[in-house]
This record gives C-alpha cells, structure tokens and sequence, in this order.
C-alpha cells in the first residue's frame, strides 16, 4: 500500500472505498475557518495518508499543559515492550468502566496495542477517573499511526487540552455524567419528537441516554464514525452532541417507518431500548451515508458552543449539589415519581410524569412536592405567594371548570416579583413553558428556541451596560424587566445571553397583587386574577402559543409544585 507509513495498524481488506487514494494529496492552509469547512465537506476523506498528516496537524495545534508525555515517553516507558508483542488480555484500566477496544479496521493483534497504549495513558494521567470513551478514540486515531507511540503522543495532547473553554474527552464522572443530563436538555429542545418516544418506551430515560457518546464512539460504522472526526478534531466536543442528536433523529423516523406510522409504543425495559438503538446505530450505513449524518447534525441551529458550557456547568452543580461526583449505582429517575405516594387532584402520575419528561435534567432527581392548592389553602393570591417563595423552579397546574388541564413551568423564585416594587414586572429565563394537557397534550417552549432569527448575536459588555429596561405595553400594564445582578441569573436561556430583536419575546413570568401572568408580548399565555378565580388565555409573542384553553375560564382548581431534592430525602 501506498499508505504504508500510517498503515502499518489497518487491515486494509475491511476499508472498503476507504483504502483506495484519490482526491487532493496535500493541504496548504492555515486557517481554522477554512480548516472547519474542510473538515465537514470532507475534502481530505479519500486520502488515507492525507488525513493522517492532517489529523498530525491539528493535534499538534491543540494548546496543552506544559508537561504532556509524547512519543519518547512512551518509548521510554515500554523499552523492549515495544519489539515485543502486545497481548489484548491485558485488563482495560477501571475508568473506561467496561468500554471496549472497538475494532473498526484494524487488524486483529492492533486492537493488543491499543489496550497497550490505553493502560500506559493511564500511568501518565492519573487524574483521569472516568473516561469509557478513550478506548474508541484510541482505536480510530490508531488507523492513522505510524507506531504506537504516535498513538500515545496524540491521545495524550487531547487528554491533556488547556484550552479555555474547549473540551474534548470527559475525563471524571461528574463530567460524564452531566454530559449525559445535558445531551437529556438538548434532545428535549432539538428533536421533540424524538425524546418523546424515548419517554414513551423506556422505563428511564437518563440511563437510554447515558450511552450517547457510545453511539458516536464506538457503535457507528467506521465510514461514518471517521467523517465525525474529522469535525471533531477541529472543533471540539459539540461535534459530538450534534451527531449524537442526528442519530436520535434518524432512530425516530427509523421506529416510526417501522410500525407504519401507528404511535402505540408499549413501556419496556431500558436495557432494550439501549440495545435497539445500539443495534440501529451499527447497522446505519444501510440507510444512511456519512454524508447525510453529518448534513443532519449541522442543520441544528441555535447550537453553541456556549449554550453548551453553559448547560454541562448548570447539570454539574447539581450533581455536586446532590454528592454525586462519582460513580453508583444509577438512580432511576422515574422513582422522583412514585404512582403510590405522589397524589394531585388535577393529574395522574402518568400525567406528572409525561410533565417531568419536559424539565430541565437537572431536575429529574427531584421529587414532586406539593406548595398549595385551593382546595387546601383557599382562593388567595397572598396565600399562593407565600406557599411558593423561596421555591425554584415551581410547576403550576390549572384545571377548569370546563375539565380543562393547563400549566407552566416557571423557572424563578416567585420572589423575584418584588425587584419591580410595585410595578408589575417581567423576571424569569427561557426555559419557561406553556402546557396544556385536555383536551390534548402541548407544551409550547420559548419562541426564541424554535426561531433562532429572532436572536440576531450574543450582546457585547457595551450593550449590556448600555440596555435600558424600556417598558412594554400589554393588554392591561405597562411591564417593565428590571435587570438582575448576573450571578443570581439561570446560567441556561438567559434572556441576557440573547441580542433579542424585541423585549416581548422575554416576557416570562409576572406577578403583584392582584394578578399573575405568564407569558407576555401582544397578550397573555396565562392571567389569573388575585383570587384565584378568574383567568384568561391567549396567544403571547413569548410562547408563541395558542389559548391553552378557553379564552376566558373559571378556575376550579389550581395547584402549585416544586421540586424536591430526591437525593436528600
């Protein structure tokens, strides 16, 4: 072969169109823009040898510690190990938590060097405590080797990234598993319908979507899995968010060809969901090509790096919050939701827990707890507001005289009202939402999600200081939205994160003495009067939503809940 120099680990018989050369032999730029557009276009995919150099180059460009082990170390450390040959019965260190060497096209005795080089890493970066992806990743850079060193060398410089704001490998539990709430957060925006028929199937969806990063690294073909890394070389670990949605994607319409449409989804075990969309991802390139994967994932919009971090460190707080730093057994989260303990006179338990699907992830641990409701504490708005301060984030639930069932779920302290004095003023972050359950179940999330246009940039410092809170006129108040010191902001959906082209689609939640709305902008999502006996429903520019009943209702019953730390109870 004429890719000898880095093919010396490939079984060249199992590389398909891979193993023969065409397309540009060398690549002259420099540019990390134009190495993005590259990389996703897969320029240099048809070169073996080509992408080898390449991944070289970026590798190297990746900042790292000062101290990071390269190739001499490695030779160093395995001395004549090295002539001699690697034995694949070597244990995988514990941090790969039960993750094997995937051979893609490597020849049977590479799969011996990788875990050779695995459980040498593991003796240069002892900090590591939960890495399952590393073995993946080992097993592709491997394809593109000159030896095993090289290997290590370049492993070792992702592993040991100090980039600001960059990450590449999770390498601690608390990591791992905040990705795997924040994957949760993001299938619940980007694909819906997707995350609601994991819902619907699985017992526990956090554990279905604990193996995300294994459906990129480690269950997708080759072809496809090394067109991600590509993308991911360049620009880091979003890349594998975005495909992991893709695929989840292309699993919904894959179920829903498969059962002809009819959406009677019987609840089973997770561990076989697991393994049907394990079985699905292996076996994607008879419907999929890498080309269409990827077109896929980066059609997501709204999809930043940012929004990410802002996310992964939101889940991760909670997790320390919780003690859970590092590995136990997994908690399932439908547990938050016992059907013999958990009563509402407005919704089943099926009911709550379908609500629970649509909560941030880092509140699925958490238990229902009932603040109020009429039937106990009477028709007072006083009452409702002293029942629910010091409660973040509260779930308000509405059934009408009609038999109707609506809510919200409202991310801020009901205290925060009182920033305004006594105007009536808007507080609140974008993961807000309007619900209706009767007569039919829909949950109608801030436009700003399904409308990115209307979020034109990310504000600069200057305009930050610069933004007045002008006032908004609705159907009854002028509104205003004071500003909120950033530390005590939702680090998540923030309306400050957004250079929003109008304040109307920011209007979250509201409240004085006589009223409480959600939802504002050219009318109101939800208005109920001080005695809690009255309401009104109607589109709003925040939620984009239709009345999520009748327009004007009696009130029959409403109840207020929060969510209580499942972990300390």
């Amino acid at each position: 072969m004429a890719e000898e120099d880095y093919g010396s680990f490939v079984d060249w018989n199992q590389m398909g169109d891979l193993a023969k050369s065409s397309g540009p032999t060398k690549i002259d730029c420099k540019d990390l823009k134009e190495f993005k557009q590259m990389a996703r276009q897969g320029y240099w995919a048809k070169n073996h040898k080509l992408r080898a150099q390449v991944y070289q180059q970026l590798i190297k460009a990746i900042p790292c510690r000062t101290v990071t082990p390269d190739a001499e170390v490695y030779r160093d450390i395995m001395g004549n190990a090295a002539t001699k040959k690697p034995s694949s019965h070597m244990p995988l260190p514990e941090f790969v938590d039960g993750s094997p060497v995937p051979r893609y096209c490597l020849k049977a005795d590479a799969v011996a060097s990788a875990h050779q080089i695995i459980n040498c890493l593991a003796g240069q970066f002892p900090d590591i405590s939960h890495c399952p992806s590393l073995p993946a990743l080992t097993a592709l850079l491997l394809h593109f080797s000159a030896d095993e060193a090289q290997c290590f060398e370049h492993i070792s410089r992702i592993l040991a990234c100090n980039e600001p704001g960059k990450r590449l490998l999770d390498q601690t539990f608390l990591a791992y598993e905040s990705s795997c709430m924040t994957f949760g957060d993001l299938a619940n925006k980007y694909c819906a319908p997707a995350h609601k028929l994991i819902v619907a199937t699985a017992q526990d969806v956090l554990e279905v979507y604990s193996d995300w990063q294994r459906w990129v690294l480690g269950d997708l073909p080759f072809s496809h899995v090394v067109r991600v890394l590509d993308a991911y070389l360049v620009e880091g670990y979003k890349i594998l968010y975005r495909v992991a949605i893709a695929l989840l994607k292309f699993y919904r319409k894959h179920k829903a060809g498969a059962q002809g449409g009819q959406g009677n989804q019987q609840q089973q075990d997770s561990g076989k969901v697991r393994a049907d969309i394990q079985a699905f991802v292996k076996g994607i390139a008879s419907t999929v090509t890498p080309d269409k994967l990827l077109e896929k994932a980066f059609s997501i919009r709204l999809f930043s790096r940012k929004e990410i971090t802002l996310l992964q460190l939101t889940n991760e707080k909670s997790l320390q919050q919780k003690g859970i730093t590092v590995k136990q057994k997994r908690r399932n989260v439908q547990l938050a939701l016992n059907p013999d303990t958990f009563s509402s006179e407005i919704v089943s338990a099926k009911e709550m827990r379908d609500i629970w699907s649509w909560i941030p992830e880092r509140f699925a641990l958490c238990q229902p707890q009932l603040l109020f409701t009429t039937s106990t504490h009477g028709c007072s708005l006083n009452r409702f507001y002293s029942h629910c301060e010091g409660y973040e984030p509260t779930l308000l639930l509405i059934r009408t005289t009609d038999s109707d069932v609506c809510g919200a779920f409202l991310s801020t302290d009901w205290e925060e009202r009182k920033r305004g004095g006594n105007k009536l003023s808007f507080f609140g972050t974008g993961e807000c939402f309007v619900f209706r359950l009767k007569p039919e179940m829909e949950r109608y999330e801030w436009v700003v999600i399904r409308h990115p246009e209307l979020a034109s940039s990310i504000k600069t410092q200057a305009e930050e200081d610069n933004a007045t809170s002008d006032g908004q006129n609705s159907e009854n108040n002028s509104l205003q939205q004071p500003e909120k010191p950033a530390g005590d902001l939702s680090p998540f959906l923030s309306a400050r994160h957004f250079n929003l082209n109008s304040k109307n689609t920011s209007m979250f939640m509201a409240g004085n003495f006589d009223s409480i709305i959600v939802g504002g902008g050219e009318g109101n999502a939800l208005y109920i009067d001080s005695e809690l006996n009255h309401g009104r429903t109607g589109r709003c520019a925040t939620f984009d939503n239709p009345p999520l009943c009748a327009e004007s209702f009696q009130v029959s019953l409403l109840e207020a809940w929060g969510f209580q730390d499942a972990m300390a109870s």
